[in-house]
C-alpha cells in the first residue's frame, strides 16, 4: 500500500501543476466572433486551439505523468485513500495559482484547504489495504455505459449552459475520472500483462472514454469559470464515487475501530473542496 500512497502523492503534485497551466492556456484562447453567441459555452473549436497552447501542452505532460501515479495508487490502494489523496491537487493547485494567475484566496479558503489536508493524513492513518471484492461482468459494463451516459449528460449541459457550465463541467469530469479509476482496479490482465484479456474487458474502453471524456470536459470547466473552481468541482467527483464504489463493492476497509473517524475524515475532505468550488478564488486586482 505504501507504493500506491507514493504514487498518489505523485499524481496529486503532476495534477495540481498541470491544472494551472492548463487553465492559463485555455483561459488564453477566447471564442472569436464568429464562433459562438456572447454568453454561450466555448465551442469545440477553441477548446480545441487552448488544447493546443504551449502551456497547457506542458500541463498535458504533466497529466500523462499524474495518470500513471493514478493508475498506480488505483491498483495499490483503497480508492477512497487513493482518489482523495490524488485529490489533494487542489492544494498545489491553489498555490501556485497565487504566482502564474494572480488569483488570491480568502482566510476561509486557506482554511478550507487546510480541513482538506488533516482529512487527508487522517484518512492515510485510517485505511487498510485494498480490498479484493467482487467484480463481476456487470460491474464491468456498468462502468462503461454509466461514462458514457454521463458524458453524453455533460456535453448536453455545456451546449444548454453555456458560459456557466464551469462547476457541472468539472464536476462531470471528475466524476469520469473517478469511474475511470474505478475501471483501472477492475481491469482484468494488468498484473500477468495478459493483453488479449485486456482488449476483452469493457473496462479498458471505460478507461479510455473516462479519461478522455473527464479530459475534454475539464478543460471546459478551465475555459468558463475559476481553476481552483473547477478543480474542485473535479475533486468531489473523483473522489466520492469511487471511494463508495471501493468500500461496497470492491471490499476496500478502514483498520479496526476507525471506521467513524475515516468516515468523517472523508466527509471533511469532500467538504472542504465544495467550499472552495463554490466560493472560487478572486483574480488579482
Amino acid at each position: 500500500m505504501i507504493i500506491g500512497i507514493i504514487a498518489a502523492v505523485l499524481a496529486a503534485l503532476a495534477y495540481g501543476t498541470a491544472s494551472v497551466l492548463q487553465a492559463r492556456g485555455a483561459q488564453s484562447v477566447a471564442p472569436g466572433p464568429d464562433d459562438a453567441p456572447a454568453g454561450s459555452g466555448p465551442t469545440l473549436r477553441s477548446t480545441i486551439t487552448a488544447m493546443l497552447t504551449v502551456s497547457f501542452l506542458i500541463g498535458v505532460a504533466l497529466d500523462s505523468l499524474g495518470f500513471v501515479g493514478n493508475l498506480v495508487s488505483a491498483r495499490l490502494a483503497p480508492l477512497f485513500l487513493a482518489q482523495t489523496i490524488v485529490s489533494a491537487n487542489l492544494v498545489v493547485t491553489a498555490v501556485l495559482a497565487i504566482v502564474v494567475l494572480g488569483t488570491r484566496l480568502s482566510a476561509k479558503e486557506w482554511t478550507a484547504i487546510g480541513v482538506v489536508v488533516v482529512s487527508l493524513v487522517v484518512l492515510g492513518l485510517a485505511a487498510a489495504d485494498e480490498g479484493h471484492g467482487h467484480d463481476g461482468a456487470a460491474l464491468h459494463v456498468g462502468v462503461l455505459v454509466v461514462g458514457a451516459v454521463l458524458l453524453g449528460a455533460g456535453l448536453l449541459a455545456v451546449r444548454l449552459l453555456g458560459a456557466r457550465v464551469a462547476v457541472v463541467a468539472g464536476l462531470a469530469g471528475g466524476v469520469l475520472f473517478g469511474l475511470m479509476a474505478v475501471a483501472v482496479r477492475i481491469l482484468h490482465g494488468v498484473n500477468d500483462f495478459d493483453i488479449p484479456r485486456m482488449l476483452t474487458d469493457p473496462a479498458l474502453y471505460a478507461i479510455v472514454l473516462c479519461g478522455v471524456g473527464g479530459f475534454y470536459l475539464f478543460t471546459v470547466a478551465l475555459q468558463t469559470g475559476s481553476v481552483n473552481g473547477a478543480a474542485a468541482a473535479l475533486v468531489v467527483g473523483e473522489t466520492v464515487i469511487p471511494g463508495i464504489v471501493g468500500i461496497l463493492v470492491l471490499g476496500d476497509a478502514t483498520r479496526p475501530g476507525w471506521q467513524v473517524v475515516a468516515v468523517i475524515a472523508f466527509i471533511a475532505a469532500v467538504c472542504g473542496a465544495v467550499y472552495v468550488a463554490l466560493s472560487g478564488a478572486a483574480p488579482q486586482g
